[in-house]
C-alpha cells in the first residue's frame, strides 16, 4: 500500500492566510518600533548638547563664545559637532544678550528626510523646556505623529510623552 506524502492543497492555503494575517498585524508594529528607536538618537544628543551648555556658562556667565553674542559657547557653534548620528540633524540659537553675552538658547534636533524622519523636531532650551514639533503633511505626520503637550518630547504616536 502506498500513501500520497506532502501537503493538500487546503493546508498549503490555510497556512499561508495564518502567516499573511500575523505579518498584517505585526509589520506596523515593527515600523513604528523602529521609527521610535531612531527618536532616542535625538534626546541622548540634545541631553547632552544641553549639559555642555550649562558648563560653558557656568565657565564664562554666558550660553555666547563672546561677549557680543550671536554664536553658541559649545563646539561647533550653532552647528553642534555631534558624533554618530544618523537620523538628525542639530543646531543651537543663542539669544537675549546683555554685558556679558547671550543668556539663553536653544538647541533643535531636526529629524533628516532621507531617514523618513522628515517633519519632527526636538527642541530644548536654557530653562530646560522640550518641545515636540512635527509639520502636517510630512513622513511624520503621516506616520501618525503630532506635536503632542508642550513641555515633553513625544515619544510614540500620536503624542504620548
Amino acid at each position: 500500500m502506498r500513501y500520497a506524502r506532502g501537503f493538500t492543497l487546503i493546508e498549503l492555503m490555510i497556512t499561508i492566510a495564518i502567516i499573511a494575517i500575523l505579518t498584517a498585524v505585526a509589520f506596523p508594529s515593527y515600523t513604528d518600533y523602529v521609527t521610535r528607536s531612531k527618536l532616542a538618537e535625538a534626546y541622548a544628543h540634545l541631553a547632552d548638547l544641553r549639559v555642555k551648555m550649562e558648563q560653558s556658562y557656568l565657565d564664562n556667565r554666558r550660553y555666547s563664545t563672546n561677549a557680543a553674542g550671536g554664536t553658541c559657547g559649545i563646539p561647533g557653534g550653532n552647528t553642534p559637532t555631534t558624533t554618530g548620528t544618523k537620523y538628525f540633524d542639530f543646531a543651537c540659537a543663542s539669544s537675549n544678550p546683555n554685558a556679558a553675552g547671550d543668556q539663553e538658547y536653544v538647541l533643535t534636533a531636526s529629524g533628516k528626510a532621507a531617514e523618513n524622519l522628515g517633519g519632527i523636531a526636538f527642541t530644548i532650551n536654557h530653562g530646560n523646556n522640550k518641545a515636540t514639533t512635527v509639520t502636517a503633511s510630512t513622513p511624520m505626520s503621516d506616520k501618525g505623529y503630532t506635536a503632542g503637550t508642550t513641555g515633553c518630547w513625544v515619544r510614540k504616536k500620536p503624542a504620548t510623552c
